[in-house]
């Protein structure tokens, strides 16, 4: 397994740092990671794209989208990795596409016990429905897999923040209501969270309180640019300093940070399936804010294009 030493806004500090320094993977600023987009089949194609993902190094993220689908002629119901309609009914569930193909990186990484990078793979769950037997669904799923997780205790107290069980795999969920009442209000005090939401972005823009379960914030790039990726003009040193100072007030809150997505390329080019809202219309104009984001801090980058952005975050690191 090839492990990458991520960028990061300590990075100055680890490099000159002795051996056996280590910093601790689960505070938020501590790393700079690619956050997979989308990273699942779409209309029977791109079935690569969680190899594409897994192929530019560990530590990462990995975006899976869920929605509840019923096959309309058995009326079954079952949980998918899928954007949403129009269905195939072959869409594949979570179980096979995501956690069994990660099943060998994460037992060696058990078997290695090299704490110090994990959590390896971050899954970023971005439930495109939020019907309680969808909730249900995930969480048995998730159970089966509960000793590969990042988890802590539920405690009697919501705003009291636990301690997190280091594991390979950490998982993140949204912030929507329904998600914390079935993922974590609805459980005994005695229980364990397998996933944890994101906080609400607050009237005055600057994000909700950490708690037990919401840990980590989740933005739009156009919070920084709000005209858009496709109207964007070039980066100034005040969407520079807007920036800066989400990222500063998600960390100094205890919480991680997430933009979302950040593409560029030849709007003329469709083959890779990507959302044009997405695009900043070339790799030059979105590099300038993929280093941007890296200069910040911000813990998990969205973006479609994989191997480029992880250049980008390799450039400003060393192998391990």
């Amino acid at each position: 397994m090839r492990r990458v030493f991520v960028a990061s806004i300590l990075t100055s500090w680890v490099l000159g740092a002795p051996a056996a320094a280590r910093i601790d993977p689960l505070v938020p600023g501590t790393r700079v990671l690619l956050d997979a987009h989308n990273s699942y089949p779409e209309n029977g194609r791109w079935a690569d794209r969680i190899d594409r993902a897994l192929a530019t190094g560990l530590p990462l993220a990995i975006e899976q989208d869920l929605i509840w689908y019923r096959d309309p002629a058995t009326a079954d119901a079952r949980s998918v990795v899928s954007h949403g309609q129009p269905f195939s009914g072959r869409e594949p569930g979570m179980r096979e596409y995501f956690f069994e193909r990660i099943r060998p990186i994460v037992e060696k990484a058990l078997q290695e016990n090299r704490r110090d990078d994990w959590p390896i793979i971050t899954l970023n769950l971005d439930f495109k429905s939020d019907e309680p037997e969808h909730h249900a669904a995930v969480w048995k799923l998730l159970g089966e897999y509960e000793s590969w997780l990042c988890t802590a205790p539920v405690g009697r107290d919501p705003a009291a923040v636990q301690p997190m069980r280091l594991a390979p795999v950490l998982v993140l969920t949204g912030e929507q209501d329904a998600q914390q009442q079935d993922f974590a209000d609805r459980l005994p005090a005695d229980a364990t969270l397998r996933l944890f939401g994101a906080v609400h972005r607050q009237p005055d823009g600057t994000p909700g309180p950490k708690t037990n379960y919401r840990r980590w914030w989740n933005n739009s790039w156009t919070q920084i640019e709000p005209e858009g990726q496709p109207k964007a003009g070039a980066w100034t040193p005040e969407d520079e300093q807007r920036l800066t100072s989400a990222v500063h007030a998600a960390h100094a809150a205890g919480l991680w940070i997430r933009y979302y997505t950040l593409d560029g390329y030849d709007p003329s080019d469709t083959s890779g399936g990507w959302a044009a809202s997405y695009n900043f219309g070339s790799l030059e104009a979105v590099r300038t804010r993929w280093r941007a984001a890296i200069r910040a801090g911000v813990d998990f980058v969205a973006v479609n294009q994989y191997e480029e952005f992880a250049k980008e975050v390799h450039a400003r690191g060393t192998d391990r």
